[in-house]
């Protein structure tokens, strides 16, 4: 795409194309291309100019001026409700500026017994929603807005009821653009982003495009990855874990036949998916009824906030009544009709949690729901996992030691041979430790048995090889660790974790794995100390000694080393019922019980499928001081809801009192309680915090 660069400042460049390159049906398509470079912080596009404004991450500016002159516009095709957040905030200025537009116009140049008859019109559908709200049993916000209407009319105070039905218009309009940010913001976090799928052919598995899969294709997937689309299991077996769906933590056994859903996860196993329908039409439509039906993924803060505006509403009314009955004053009781704590009430505070999670996708952080920033705040503890979280996530094969009649290198070719098959950190770096060493290790073995935080095993030439811990080596398989092999490995190991490699029911070898602590691990530590995490716990699968120097360069005094799974989410638990609040932290697929154990739970960017879907929060940025920052937003967020509380109350007494004695009016009381409901949701979409000067 030809283009003028118009502006061009470090983190923020402005492309003009030229009205007519592409139409307002392709605004979303250039700016999801716009996105597809990780250097792309957001973008902004306007069709009648050909603007593209670009946000990106310092020193990426050629990556950003490759990817827009890169677009096409003869190749794109409409996305179908797309804009996402961007359309919706244009939606909602041009609907507030109509709307007041056409208020003062009206008022300008109509009659006004017109007017008056308008504000009539208007006043009988508050009037008759109230009654049909009275009607189904319910006193809510509806017949309160109705009453001050009817009062209003009665009086034939036409003017201040035409204020009033403007400012409820303004709040509605609010409200609804709040619901729809909601929304978007939170189905775009948990929607299937897979960009390509392996399908199944006659010959052989292809990897395409997600964006080329139709339906009745058939997909293979394995395990540890998630599964695009609904279909059906055509062949193979497969452990799935659906908590992305069901809530359910426990795995469900899919076979031929049986249906699978987008957005779970194979945690063991590989199947091939007949695909019934696409990730477009399954998972992003069950989230938006789940938000729209179900309290979930609520704050409970906000649920109170809800309830409590619900239960005010009657005190209002009796306000009313006993006003009305002590001064005989319409106006003054109608005064008390006009300000309504409630409206602020419910409409600030959903506005302030679906702010911070916006804010946190800024930081890099994607929050799957309100109630999970309430308990990051609230946490007292925070477990980690080592391997992959607290340390890099490339791990380096630092040493071998074999043991009977295999030398180092076969040791070596033979555990990279089984390794290659599995994603995970520790056996990436075998296989790029025999990589390095001009190891060939072509497959000699059966199909190889991913055994979940254990280990591997296969056939290899008639005899059981496995490789894996030392308990399941030792334990499971009952493979002899003599005294003399442990004090060698012991002692050329060093702070190394150790895989253990058995062939024939003997000891054949033991690979030496170093993983040095990411280099901001200590720094988010202390970081989370100062923030009031109490307890800053790590668990490992690795060795006492592994786990000790570890902790020791961290500066974490609580450990537990040689831990199992099961024992990780046995940890959690207990923590729990010992009262404490706990953050889980995790990034590979055994860290899942515990991710779904936790009161909240985290996942590295670069962790496995399993993990990032079991987790209830996502670091993109794969920089644990995030963890910091986002501990600083959730505090913020609770101490700005506590404060709008505050503000409300006050503010709203005060109006009542002022109504009560007769200095203002019940149109300058509605006035004022509208305009400080607006302000006061304008204040919740403001950051909580700075990103140019995060927390230090």
């Amino acid at each position: 795409m030809k283009f003028k660069i118009v502006y061009d400042k470090p983190g923020r460049i402005r492309f003009r194309c030229g009205g007519g390159v592409f139409d307002k049906t392709l605004e979303s398509a250039v700016h999801k291309l716009a996105l597809t470079n990780s250097c792309v912080i957001s973008a902004e596009v306007h069709c009648e100019n050909g603007g593209i404004l670009v946000y990106y991450k310092k020193g990426h500016r050629e990556e950003v001026i490759k990817t827009v002159s890169q677009i096409n516009p003869k190749e794109l095709a409409p996305i179908e409700n797309g804009g996402g957040v961007r359309k919706i905030d244009t939606d909602f200025k041009s609907d507030i500026c109509r709307l007041i537009v056409k208020r003062f116009v009206s008022k300008a140049i109509l009659p006004v017994s017109i007017g008056n008859l308008i504000v009539i019109a208007k006043g009988l559908k508050y009037i008759c929603r109230a009654v049909n709200t009275l009607g189904e049993g319910r006193l809510n916000v509806d017949v309160l807005d109705g009453a001050s209407v009817a009062a209003c009319l009665a009086q034939k105070n036409y003017t201040t009821a035409g204020t009033i039905m403007f400012m409820l218009s303004v709040s509605a309009l609010l409200e609804d653009y709040t619901k729809a940010k909601t929304k978007a913001a939170l189905t775009d976090s948990l929607a299937v982003k897979t960009d390509k799928v392996w399908l199944v052919t006659d010959k052989t598995d292809v990897l395409i495009p997600m964006k080329d899969l139709k339906s009745g294709d058939i997909i293979r997937i394995r395990t540890g990855s998630v599964i695009p689309v609904d279909g059906e299991v055509t062949e193979g077996e497969a452990y799935v874990n659906e908590a992305s769906m069901t809530g359910e933590p426990l795995n469900v056994m899919k076979s031929q036949g049986a249906t699978v859903f987008a957005g779970t996860v194979v945690e063991e196993g590989s199947i091939a998916v007949r695909v019934r329908e696409l990730s477009g039409n399954t998972k992003i439509q069950k989230i938006i009824e789940l938000i729209d039906n179900s309290e979930n993924l609520k704050a409970s803060v906000q649920s109170r906030a809800e309830n409590l505006a619900d239960s005010i509403v009657p005190f209002s009314f009796l306000g009313f009544g006993l006003t009305l009955l002590l001064t005989r004053n319409v106006t003054k009781a109608v005064s008390i009709l006009m300000v309504d704590y409630s409206c602020a009430i419910k409409l600030s505070t959903p506005i302030s949690v679906i702010s911070a999670i916006r804010e946190a996708a800024d930081h890099d952080i994607t929050v799957k729901g309100g109630k999970y920033l309430e308990e990051f705040a609230l946490a007292d503890s925070v477990v980690f996992d080592k391997t992959g979280t607290l340390t890099n996530a490339e791990p380096v094969l630092e040493r071998v030691i074999s043991f009977g009649d295999y030398t180092e290198d076969e040791t070596l070719k033979i555990a990279a041979c089984l390794e290659e098959h599995f994603p995970h950190s520790v056996a990436r770096a075998i296989v790029k430790g025999a990589s390095d060493k001009g190891i060939d290790h072509i497959e000699e073995h059966a199909e190889v048995q991913y055994i979940v935080a254990h280990g591997i095993a296969t056939e290899l030439h008639n005899e059981r090889a496995v490789v894996g811990s030392r308990h399941f080596v030792s334990e499971d398989e009952g493979v002899t660790i003599t005294e003399e092999q442990q004090t060698e490995i012991d002692e050329k190991s060093g702070a190394c974790s150790v895989v253990y490699l058995a062939i024939g029911g003997k000891l054949a070898g033991a690979l030496c794995i170093s993983d040095p602590p990411r280099a901001e691990a200590k720094e988010a530590v202390a970081r989370l100390k100062k923030a009031g995490i109490k307890n800053i716990i790590m668990l490992t699968g690795d060795s006492l000694k592994a786990a000790e120097i570890t902790a020791e360069k961290l500066g974490i005094t609580e450990y537990r080393a040689q831990v199992l799974p099961e024992d990780k989410h046995s940890y959690v638990e207990k923590l729990k019922a010992d009262g404490r609040r706990v953050i889980m932290v995790g990034d590979g697929i055994n860290d899942a019980p515990a991710l779904a154990a936790a009161n909240v739970s985290v996942a590295m960017s670069d962790a496995s499928d399993v993990a990032r879907e079991t987790a209830d929060i996502t670091l993109r940025s794969s920089n644990l001081s995030e963890l910091a920052v986002l501990r600083t937003l959730s505090e913020r967020l609770m101490e700005r809801i506590n404060r709008n509380y505050r503000f409300i109350v006050g503010f709203n007494s005060a109006l009542l009192i002022s109504g009560l004695a007769g200095i203002i009016t019940p149109s300058m009381s509605a006035f004022l309680h509208n305009a400080s409901t607006m302000a006061i949701c304008a204040k919740s979409m403001t950051t909580l915090i700075d990103k140019s000067k995060k927390e230090k």
